[in-house]
C-alpha cells in the first residue's frame, strides 16, 4: 500500500542550547500520543511518503516511528494512502 504524508500537531520543547525535541503528537482524530523517547535525530528523506527534513526516530506506545520536521516548519508522519 502506498504511503502519504500525514501532517500532525506537535508539542515540542526548545532547550536554551537551541535543541528542538518533540514531546507529543496530536493525530487527525484528536488523540494525543506521548513521545516517550527520541532515539535519533538527523536530516533525512522520507523514503515512503517523500519529502525531506529533520527525521526524529521516536518511541510512541512502545514502537519506533519516524516524525519529520520539514523546512516549512510543519511536522508529518508516514501514513497509509487512502486510510
Amino acid at each position: 500500500m502506498e504511503s502519504c504524508k500525514v501532517y500532525v500537531d506537535v508539542t515540542a520543547e526548545f532547550t536554551k542550547e537551541g535543541v528542538l525535541t518533540p514531546k507529543s503528537i496530536r493525530w487527525e482524530d484528536g488523540i494525543i500520543y506521548e513521545i516517550t523517547r527520541v532515539k535519533d535525530c538527523r536530516r533525512a528523506a522520507s523514503m515512503k511518503a517523500g519529502g525531506v527534513g529533520m527525521r526524529y526516530t521516536c518511541v510512541i506506545e512502545g514502537q519506533d516511528k519516524y516524525l519529520f520536521y520539514e523546512d516549512n516548519n510543519m511536522w508529518f508522519v508516514e501514513g497509509r494512502a487512502g486510510a
